[in-house]
């Protein structure tokens, strides 16, 4: 049996089971630990595809695979967070504080964070289908989008900024996020990919600058940098696209 073309197959399962243990936290409303497990599962996703690369055992099962798992870890679990976010929203608005104690769940609203899930799942077959995405992406990948999404209860939870705090009160800016990010992964928008065949600075200058303003970003910042790296990573792609 050839071991070698498992290896990213295993990555990927390796994915789909901290998405599934991010899904339970986050259902607990739990978003710190639903976050942490979130960020492991997309470092899995991105290392089955460098070692499928690498080893050269890129097949069709390991790409429906990794959507499959994607599905998961960055469509149903971002749904249940700005399902949870709502909620919290809610409560935050009656007693003025974020307390995730005795939430009012009557309320039909939150079930509208959902849509980043219905969203992500039609990007993520669309992306199957589509052969235009193999050295960039057609709209925002749903790693990005997820990333995004668990950023907001940490920025509410690690932030002494009471800015952010009325912000995660505001059902609308909750709204306006949801309808945004699920329009952007679908759009007909060319983004480029942190994927690098060679490592050479001319043909991979553009990702390097992007990865070290990112991480000036992280240190300065922390979670605050992860929205503003989401938003610049668009921005840059649009200029980039232009100037070619």
């Amino acid at each position: 049996m050839n071991i070698k073309k498992h290896i990213p197959n295993l990555l990927t399962l390796g994915n789909l089971f901290c998405g599934t243990v991010a899904a339970i936290f986050a259902v607990k409303n739990q978003l710190e630990m639903a976050a942490l497990f979130v960020v492991i599962g997309i470092l899995f996703d991105f290392l089955d595809g460098f070692a499928a690369r690498l080893l050269n055992v890129s097949g069709e099962l390991g790409k429906q695979l990794d959507s499959l798992a994607d599905m998961v870890t960055s469509g149903v679990v971002p749904g249940i967070i700005m399902y949870q976010l709502f909620i919290t929203s809610q409560k935050m608005s009656a007693v003025g504080s974020f307390d995730t104690s005795d939430v009012n769940l009557e309320s039909y609203l939150p079930y509208f964070g959902l849509i980043l899930t219905l969203a992500a799942c039609y990007r993520l077959a669309n992306f199957n289908i589509d052969t235009r995405q193999s050295d960039s992406f057609i709209g925002v990948p749903t790693p990005a989008m997820t990333l995004f999404v668990i950023s907001l209860p940490l920025i509410v939870l690690h932030s002494e900024h009471q800015f952010f705090i009325n912000l995660m009160q505001n059902n609308f800016f909750l709204i306006g996020v949801t309808v945004l990010l699920s329009y952007l992964m679908n759009a007909e928008i060319s983004l480029f990919a942190l994927k690098f065949k060679t490592f050479g600075l001319k043909e991979n200058g553009l990702k390097y600058l992007f990865l070290l303003v990112s991480i000036l970003l992280m240190a300065t910042l922390q979670f605050i940098a992860i929205p503003l790296i989401i938003i610049l990573y668009v921005l840059v792609s649009l200029v980039s696209n232009r100037m070619k």
